[in-house]
């Protein structure tokens, strides 16, 4: 009876362990986020299933190009992926399809030819970025709700950077930014 009461107790105390890593993983480092919708169209679908790592950006400034993933500033229990084009104090231009990108005496067209064929971006605007604020939009420029029409995203409102496409399991892999 002593040595089952000893084992159940070391199992108990296995469970415990486990549990407060997972949960200590799950709420500080990682955590999954389930794509819905097509607004990051063709790079992420519908249903993908990705991890997001939470530290990164407590180490660390987001970065031009890194999809993250954020809570919605008009709804803050909505989550949304969008990729981040401007980043704070620059001056963000949309016109004739082109994203110009100004600070100071630095001006310069975003080339997003690597991850988007063929995306028309649309709309005329003309932003300039506070300290810790970003522009950030979907891949899919035609069918994202993004700051073109809600404004900026606050710094304090960024999750994490998605990390890894868990499913489907054809497109498993690592989630690159774009080097500019």
């Amino acid at each position: 009876m002593r040595q089952a009461l000893s084992i159940i107790f070391e199992l108990g105390k296995i469970a415990l362990v486990a549990f407060v890593l997972v949960v200590g993983l799950r709420m500080f480092v990682f955590q999954p986020f389930l794509v819905r919708g097509a607004s990051m169209e063709p790079n992420f679908h519908n249903w993908d299933y990705l991890i997001v790592d939470e530290i990164t950006y407590r180490l660390a400034r987001p970065d031009r190009g890194d999809v993250i993933v954020f809570t919605y500033p008009n709804d803050p229990s909505q989550r949304y992926i969008k990729r981040i084009i401007g980043l704070p104090g620059e001056t963000i231009k949309l016109e004739h399809g082109d994203i110009t990108i100004a600070k100071g005496t630095e001006r310069f067209v975003l080339d997003e030819s690597r991850y988007l064929q063929g995306e028309e971006t649309t709309g005329s605007i003309s932003m300039t970025l506070g300290q810790n604020e970003y522009f950030v939009m979907g891949d899919n420029r035609r069918y994202s709700s993004d700051s073109r029409s809600w404004g900026v995203l606050p710094g304090e409102n960024i999750i994490g950077r998605a990390l890894i496409r868990i499913f489907p399991i054809s497109a498993f892999a690592k989630v690159q930014a774009p080097a500019y």
